[in-house]
């Protein structure tokens, strides 16, 4: 099954799909693009405008990973749904975290 994130030397490297105005700031778990790629689903409240929708989600994601939002970087996507996010820290709890969010109980 594919996953959401690569290891990197420093951190994690994780695929996500946004939804701005969203209804509530969360994590939504795995999703399955049709061309089979894995993305993390993550939805805001705010608008995608002036960065905001970006900066929402950075703060979303720091949190549900337990990080500081400064640990994590948006690498591409800027202006489209689907991100690609840094995360700075342990490769290996990173990822843990992030299988946790991919199959929540």
């Amino acid at each position: 099954m594919a996953k959401p994130y690569r290891t990197t030397g420093d951190g994690v490297s994780v695929s996500v799909r946004a939804t701005p105005r969203g209804g509530r700031d969360a994590v939504d778990g795995l999703e399955t693009l049709s061309d089979g790629r894995a993305v993390l689903r993550v939805r805001v409240r705010v608008a995608p405008a002036d960065g905001a929708a970006n900066e929402a989600v950075r703060r979303c994601l720091a949190s549900a990973l337990g990080c500081a939002p400064g640990a994590v970087t948006l690498t591409s996507g800027a202006t489209a749904r689907l991100k690609i996010f840094s995360v700075r820290g342990d490769p290996q709890a990173l990822a843990a975290r992030i299988e946790a969010l991919c199959h929540p109980e």
